[in-house]
């Protein structure tokens, strides 16, 4: 049973891979680019229980942490523009 979740969890991110390269916008790639690192998320717990090591759900929630600030570093960066530039040093105040 969990060898048809790893080929449903891998079909569906195929899937969100042809969404992320066809996307109309940059934010659709980008939530698809988000749905991608779950997948890879489901698909690395689902090895650990297949594989019998219960590590990989570690990897799992540590790539989960790095998927979500990933996400909120590129989403300020389209907010704000490049992360490093303090818009009151040039006197410009939002």
């Amino acid at each position: 049973m969990l060898a048809a979740g790893m080929i449903a969890a891998l079909v569906a991110v195929t899937l969100m891979l042809v969404r992320a390269l066809k996307g109309p916008t940059v934010f659709d790639r980008l939530v698809a680019a988000n749905s991608i690192g779950n997948g890879a998320i489901v698909i690395l717990a689902l090895f650990g229980f297949l594989a019998g090591r219960p590590a990989f759900l570690d990897i799992a929630i540590t790539y989960a942490l790095l998927n979500i600030i990933g996400v909120f570093a590129v989403l300020k960066f389209f907010r704000y523009g490049p992360l490093g530039y303090d818009a009151e040093e040039d006197g410009e105040v939002r």
